[in-house]
C-alpha cells in the first residue's frame, strides 16, 4: 500500500455499529485487520504506545514476506489481545483516522475482534471474575472475606496458589476491600447547599462513585465531598447504580455492556432532568459515559443526555474556575508533583486540567508526565501481559526516579498503584499515590 499524507483535521469517531450482522462476519473482519495492519506496518508511529505493535511488527518481521500478507490470520489475535482500548493511538498518534479517506480507528476495529472472539469462545473464568467487578466488589469487601484477605492476601503461599489457579500474577498489587463504601461514606456527609449555576455547569453535582472506588477507595468520598462543599457546589452519591460497563467493554462482552447500560442510563437520565451534573471518580468510568455508550447508542435521547452532565471532576472544577466560582483561598503548599494522567482522562480532550488546579495552590510545582502507566484494568494482574505493563510503565516510573516528588498521583487509583509499588521494587521511596482530590484538600487544610 502507497504512502499518503496523513490528516491534518480533527479526528472523527463513527458510531459502532455493533448490533450489525456483519459486525461479527468473520470473513470481513480478518479483511479489515489484514487492511490496517498493513497501514501500521507501513507507519509505525505508534510503536512506543503499547505492546499491541511491537507484537504486530514483530510478526510481519518475522514472516517470510516481511510484509503484512506473510503473517499467518491465525496469529492476528496476539495484536488484538494486547490492546486495552486506551484510545490513545487514534487520539494523538494517528495521522490516517477519519476523515482521512483510509479511516483508521485501531482501538473500535481491536473492540470488534475482542466481540468476535468473546462471541464464539467466551472468557476465561479469571477473566469473568475480574470484569464481574460488583460481584467481586460485594463479596471480597464483605467482613468475613475482606478480614481474611487482610491476613492472606499477601503471603507468599496465597498469591502463588492464586497465579496457577486463576492466572493472577503473585507481584500485581490487589486493592483493598473495603466497608463502609465510598456511596456509603458520601451519604452520610450531604450538606445542604444552594446551587449556583454558571457556564455549563449548574453547581449541584451526582457523584457517581463507581464499582472499583465504591469498594476499594471509599475514603475518597471524604474528599469529594470537603472539596466540593468548600466551593460551594451541593454534591451527594448517585444512588443504585451499577458498573459502567468499561471492564466489559475491554472483554468484548457487549450483551453484558448493553445490560448494564440498560440499568445505568435510566437512574443517570433522571438525575440529569432534575439538574444534577454528573461525575466519577475514575476516568474510564467517565469516559464510558462521554464517548463509548454515546457511540453504541448513537440514537439514544437518554444517553445522549447523560453524556451532555458528565464530567470529570477537576474538568468540572476548572470550569467553575473560569466563572469566578473556584475557591482559591489555599493555606498549606504541596510542594513538588509528579502527575500522570490517566490514558482515559487525556483522549477526551478537555484539557490537563488536573494540573491546572494543582498549580494554582502556591508554591507547588507540578511535572506532568503524558505516559501510559501500563496499569490498564487488567492488563496489569494477568500472568501473560504484567512483564508488558512494567514495560510500558518504566518511562514514567523513571521520571518519578528523577524528580524525586512530594507527591506523586494520578486521576486513576490503579495507575498510581502500580508506579507506586515500582518504585518500591526499584528501591526507591515507597511512594504513597493519592488522588489528586486528595491533595486539593489538604491543600485547603480541610
Amino acid at each position: 500500500m502507497s504512502r499518503k499524507e496523513g490528516s491534518l483535521e480533527a479526528p472523527t469517531r463513527h458510531p459502532i455499529d455493533w448490533q450489525g450482522a456483519d459486525y461479527y462476519d468473520e470473513a470481513k473482519l480478518m479483511a479489515e485487520l489484514e487492511r490496517v495492519y498493513d497501514i501500521c506496518h507501513g507507519c509505525r508511529r505508534c510503536v512506543s504506545l503499547c505492546q499491541s505493535f511491537p507484537t504486530l511488527f514483530d510478526l510481519v518481521d518475522e514472516s517470510e514476506t516481511m510484509e503484512v500478507d506473510g503473517v499467518d490470520k491465525g496469529e492476528y489475535y496476539q495484536v488484538v489481545d494486547h490492546c486495552y482500548l486506551c484510545d490513545l493511538c487514534f487520539m494523538t498518534k494517528c495521522p490516517y483516522v477519519p476523515p482521512h479517506e483510509w479511516a483508521v480507528d485501531f482501538p473500535h476495529l481491536m473492540l470488534q475482534a475482542k466481540a468476535q472472539k468473546f462471541k464464539k469462545s467466551g472468557a476465561r473464568l479469571r477473566d469473568r471474575v475480574l470484569t464481574n467487578t460488583d460481584a467481586m466488589g460485594k463479596f471480597a469487601s464483605s467482613p468475613g472475606v475482606s478480614k481474611m484477605m487482610a491476613g492472606l492476601g499477601s503471603t507468599e503461599i496465597f498469591r502463588v496458589s492464586l497465579e496457577k489457579t486463576l492466572g493472577v500474577h503473585r507481584d500485581a498489587p490487589l486493592p483493598h476491600y473495603q466497608r463502609p463504601t465510598l456511596e456509603q461514606r458520601a451519604r452520610e456527609q450531604v450538606a445542604a447547599i444552594v446551587p449556583t449555576p454558571v457556564g455549563d455547569t449548574t453547581g449541584k453535582v451526582a457523584l457517581f462513585a463507581t464499582c472499583f472506588a465504591n469498594y476499594t477507595q471509599a475514603e475518597l468520598a471524604d474528599d469529594f465531598m470537603a472539596v466540593f462543599q468548600h466551593n460551594g457546589i451541593h454534591i451527594e452519591p448517585a444512588e443504585g447504580l451499577l458498573c459502567c460497563g468499561m471492564p466489559k467493554l475491554e472483554l468484548g462482552d457487549m450483551d453484558t455492556v448493553a445490560a448494564l447500560k440498560a440499568h445505568n442510563i435510566p437512574l443517570l437520565a433522571d438525575l440529569a432532568r432534575q439538574g444534577f451534573d454528573l461525575i466519577a471518580p475514575i476516568p474510564s468510568c467517565v469516559l464510558m459515559f462521554k464517548q463509548e455508550l454515546p457511540l453504541m447508542y448513537p440514537d439514544d435521547e437518554d444517553v445522549a443526555l447523560v453524556q451532555r452532565a458528565f464530567f470529570d471532576p477537576f474538568e468540572y472544577l476548572w470550569l467553575r474556575h473560569k466563572s469566578g466560582q473556584f475557591n482559591t483561598d489555599f493555606v498549606q503548599p504541596l510542594g513538588s508533583i509528579t502527575y500522570q494522567p490517566a490514558c482515559h482522562q487525556r483522549v477526551q480532550n478537555f484539557g490537563p486540567r488536573t494540573r491546572d488546579i494543582l498549580a494554582l495552590v502556591p508554591n507547588s510545582e507540578v511535572h506532568t508526565i503524558e505516559r501510559c502507566s501500563g496499569h490498564n484494568g487488567t492488563y496489569a494482574v494477568k500472568v501473560e501481559t504484567h512483564a508488558h505493563s512494567l514495560k510500558i510503565a518504566r518511562p514514567v516510573v523513571r521520571h518519578v526516579e528523577r524528580f524525586k516528588p512530594d507527591h506523586h498521583v494520578s486521576d486513576c487509583p490503579m495507575a498510581a498503584s502500580h508506579i507506586g509499588q515500582q518504585r518500591t521494587e526499584l528501591g526507591d521511596k515507597p511512594g504513597h499515590a493519592p488522588h489528586p482530590i486528595t491533595l486539593l484538600r489538604q491543600a485547603y487544610g480541610l
